[in-house]
């Protein structure tokens, strides 16, 4: 073997020695492994109030009876199916391992006020309470710490957007909902011109006139589950008249159009609150006479 051989081998020998220790540094480790533990013990059920604090700002969460509000920034029903992902996907924070117990590493790994402060309540009394920082090197890893610890984990099983989502994705966003089978007649109004289709001997008609069974079909469905796409708390210029009036089952939906943004202003006579709608959700509901009816008619 020649020296420059046992020179090579030497180096290599002193860079695994390094190596090693600068991984056993105290207060770092590596983020290799699976450690099996849950980043927080809750119980879903007894779960009463939830506080999520990020850049964005503040949104209190809180549970009266068997359905969940939003306390803050607004008041307002809460999208019961988000928080029960949010509840779920706490549970299931998994620490693969421990990357770091310095506090100074904190802001590194954004588990410091950068991050995504999440608190979780039982009668009003904190129970848990965590940090969730920048992602790590997978869309399902995500650094995380303990709001009472120095130590900085890496978790999965969850997306920091399931915590971090903007205010309007906590609230519920559906505008009416009507069983189908009560849906029997749905009256147009676009201006002057009026029509009404409605079923009657097992169809739907429009006047005499027979309609597609597929299209109506899927308008009924669309009827029976209107959803915004955004909230209007506070009302800005709109025209003075409406674009279009659909009423059904003893429910109005008056729409305004806005140029821009490509948008309607939608009001539903059981709420005062105004949503958005984008034209395309619009367009499946706002039907032309000749939309629905059979060709040739």
């Amino acid at each position: 073997m020649t020296r420059t051989m046992y020179v090579l081998l030497g180096l290599l020998g002193v860079l695994v020695i390094v190596a090693y220790l600068v991984m056993q540094k105290p207060g770092e480790r590596s983020s290799s492994g699976d450690t099996g533990e849950v980043l927080v013990s809750i119980d879903s059920l007894a779960v009463d109030g939830i506080e999520i604090k990020s850049q964005a700002g503040i949104v209190v969460l809180q549970k009266k009876g068997v359905e969940w509000f939003v306390q803050e920034p607004v008041l307002y029903k809460a999208d019961q199916s988000n928080i029960a992902t949010l509840i779920h996907s706490s549970r299931s924070l998994e620490v693969k391992n421990i990357v770091s117990n310095k506090p100074e590493k904190h802001s590194v790994f954004q588990v410091d006020s950068a991050g995504t402060s999440v608190r979780m309540l039982e009668k009003g009394v904190e129970k848990v309470s965590f940090i969730l920082g920048k992602s790590g090197s997978s869309y399902a890893e995500t650094y995380a710490r303990r709001t009472a610890s120095s130590d900085v984990v890496l978790v999965t099983g969850a997306s920091a957007y399931l915590f971090n989502r903007p205010v309007k994705e906590w609230r519920d966003k559906t505008i009416i909902t009507i069983p189908r089978e009560n849906i029997k007649e749905v009256r147009y109004q676009y201006g002057d011109t009026t029509f009404v289709l409605a079923f009657k001997d097992s169809a739907w008609t429009i006047g005499k006139d027979p309609t597609q069974e597929g299209i109506v079909g899927n308008l009924i469905s669309s009827l029976s589950n209107v959803q915004a796409d955004d909230f209007v708390d506070t009302l800005a210029n709109r025209s003075s008249k409406p674009t279009a009036q659909i009423t059904f089952a003893g429910t109005q939906l008056t729409f305004f159009y806005v140029k821009v943004g490509e948008k309607y202003l939608v009001q539903c006579s059981a709420s005062p609150q105004w949503f958005e709608m984008q034209s395309w959700h619009a367009s499946q509901i706002l039907l032309r006479k000749k939309d629905m009816l059979k060709s040739g008619k």
